[in-house]
């Protein structure tokens, strides 16, 4: 028999695979401050600018915002984010000390 290791359980995976899935998550909060009204604008340009037979600009858009879901829901995030913040200010101090 095979040893299993346990993970711990993250949050579970949004389903993304359409648009209707990616406008449900922006709908119940996930992705980042201004991502909802930011999606349909950037959908509806890329649509706009879009030929019948060219739609990488839309899909370029979905993959984009699934990514930024994803992104946001990464419990890593925050710490990433926070050490940034504290790198930065500590990069400051260092500089004004000189």
């Amino acid at each position: 028999m095979s040893a299993q290791y346990a993970e711990t359980p993250g949050p579970a995976a949004l389903p993304l695979k359409t648009i209707g899935d990616i406008r449900a998550a922006l709908r119940s909060g996930h992705g980042f401050p201004g991502d909802r009204d930011a999606f349909e604008a950037d959908l509806q340009r890329a649509l706009e600018a879009s030929s019948e037979t060219d739609l990488n600009a839309v899909a370029a858009v979905i993959v984009d915002y699934r990514g930024r879901i994803r992104l946001y829901q990464d419990p890593d995030f925050d710490i990433a984010v926070q050490e940034g913040i504290d790198l930065n200010a500590q990069l400051k101090q260092e500089t004004q000390n000189r």
